[in-house]
């Protein structure tokens, strides 16, 4: 037998300061989305999510809900595990930084890029602030406070071990050039090379003294290891890298085909994580997209602002693939979405409830109506019947190329071009008009037949969006074929079969209730 292709998918670590936003959801939605697909592609698929659970940050907030810094990211990480479980996600490995077997692996790290000069030891002078846990020069400050959240900073100087970031400037922009997929969108490479990369990199801070919540230098323990290569190694040291020693899992699965990560945080990861990877002689992941926010009413959320929601909330008020809909579907490739409760309505009510949801109903019912729930092909074609096939038929190649772009709402607008296409074949071919016409019999059940198979072929697609759905669909079918490969040529469904009683999939939602 064949092996299956590999391919390794990584969300960013949620910070384990508090509970997760619908805007941090998103990130683990759309892994989600882009991992089921490439299952039911074929692929032996490896999704690693988790938590980044150090910093000076997390011990501030511990110290203040009076507990150790352990007992408050046990707490959070468990919180952060259950959103991402409500979400109906299907990770193969959630992480966590305090894992003892992680935190000896950074050692490892750390001390081999020590001994090969690519760290070494001075003082750090400048600006500090403690939310974003970074230091900035004063030429970076804007209007004398952080350049990335715009909070106050206060005076910092430390001794730290920095690493040679300038040492692999050269080779990373050289790697960005021939490799013009590493980062997408294209918008944000630019960003890297002509804002960070041309102008020059400065050596990185990789060590702090002020805390002790992390993993300790081990050779001079009076230091612990920084963020950017503690929590950045979590990519390789949970797949089984150590210095010196690499599993066969590890082996199997790296590189990283996808690294997907917020916007706000590429420069971590296209620039900081590369460079590591580079000191350590491990190839390249071979893609980081930068994926847009979405906004609340086009503000950021903050809960200063009052303006965040959450996903827990959000599904137990209009159901879990309302939601998981939503926000595939509504978060463009490059640029931010925009998320309201009566954007969510408005959706749900015209794509789910009425695209969707009134197509199985008509059908099902009509067919149980005319006759008996008994689906069956005869076969009595006209025009109106090929353009409907033949857009079933091209939606695989359709949906594969918009995914490999990570053009996910894309993906999601071709299913529903099916789905329209299907409501419009209704029309066109006035089942009700059919049904009174002995004679007609016939050409009734081939409609109502190519009516079933189109929203099977739908429902096998829709499963890497809204898989809970796509199961209610194929039970309601009574099909069990649900894979890519039963939608190339159109008639799969087996002619003669019985159809389940019909059931409504979406409510409508009133604004306002």
């Amino acid at each position: 037998m064949e092996e299956k292709k590999k391919f390794y998918i990584s969300t960013a670590i949620a910070y384990a300061s508090g509970k997760p936003h619908i805007g941090n959801t998103y990130e683990i939605v759309l892994a989600d989305a882009i991992a089921r697909n490439k299952r039911l592609e074929g692929y032996d698929v490896y999704f690693q999510t988790g938590t980044d659970e150090h910093g000076e940050k997390i011990e501030l907030k511990a110290k203040e809900a009076g507990l150790t810094p352990q007992e408050f990211v046990d707490e959070k990480a468990a919180e952060i595990k259950r959103i991402w479980d409500t979400m109906n996600t299907t990770y193969d490995r959630f992480v966590r930084t305090s894992d003892p077997d992680h935190k000896k692996k950074v050692q490892h790290i750390f001390k081999k890029l020590y001994d090969q000069g690519d760290i070494y030891l001075d003082k750090y002078e400048g600006w500090y602030c403690t939310p974003c846990e970074s230091f900035f020069t004063e030429t970076q400050l804007i209007d004398g406070k952080c350049p990335d959240c715009g909070r106050p900073v206060e005076k910092k100087s430390e001794e730290a071990y920095f690493f040679r970031l300038s040492k692999y400037q050269d080779r990373l922009i050289k790697h960005i050039e021939e490799h013009p997929e590493f980062i997408a969108p294209e918008s944000r490479k630019n960003e890297m090379i002509n804002n960070f990369l041309k102008p020059g990199l400065q050596d990185l801070c990789v060590s702090r003294t002020a805390f002790d919540w992390g993993v300790k230098v081990d050779f001079n323990d009076k230091h612990v290891v920084y963020v950017w290569i503690d929590a950045l190694s979590n990519y390789i040291t949970f797949p089984g890298y150590d210095v010196d020693n690499e599993s066969d899992f590890f082996k199997k699965y790296w590189p990283a085909d996808l690294h997907l990560i917020g916007k706000d945080i590429i420069r971590f990861h296209t620039i900081y994580w590369p460079i590591i990877l580079m000191a350590l002689d491990v190839p390249l992941p071979k893609r980081v997209f930068g994926h847009p926010w979405l906004l609340t009413a086009s503000d950021k959320m903050s809960k200063s602002k009052g303006n965040v929601l959450y996903a827990d909330d959000l599904v137990e008020k209009y159901g879990l693939d309302t939601i998981r809909y939503y926000v595939l579907h509504e978060i463009p490739f490059a640029d931010d979405g925009n998320i309201t409760e009566e954007l969510i309505a408005e959706r749900n009510n015209s794509d789910l409830a009425n695209i969707l949801g009134n197509l199985v109903n008509r059908t099902i019912s009509m067919s149980h109506k005319y006759f008996n729930g008994i689906v069956e092909n005869k076969n009595v074609s006209d025009e109106h019947d090929k353009v409907l096939i033949n857009l079933c038929e091209n939606l695989g190649s359709k949906v594969k190329e918009d995914m490999n772009n990570l053009k996910i709402a894309d993906a999601i607008t071709d299913v529903f071009e099916v789905l329209r296409a299907a409501n419009k074949y209704i029309d066109e071919t006035t089942p009700w008009i059919l049904a009174k016409d002995e004679n007609q019999s016939d050409r009734l059940k081939t409609v109502l037949y190519n009516l079933i198979e189109a929203i099977r072929v739908s429902a096998v697609y829709l499963q890497a969006f809204i898989p809970d759905t796509s199961a209610k669909i194929f039970d309601l079918l009574n099909s069990d074929e649900t894979s890519y490969e039963s939608t190339v040529h159109f008639g799969v469904y087996k002619s003669g079969t019985k159809l389940k009683e019909p059931q409504i999939l979406f409510n409508r939602i009133e604004i306002g209730e």
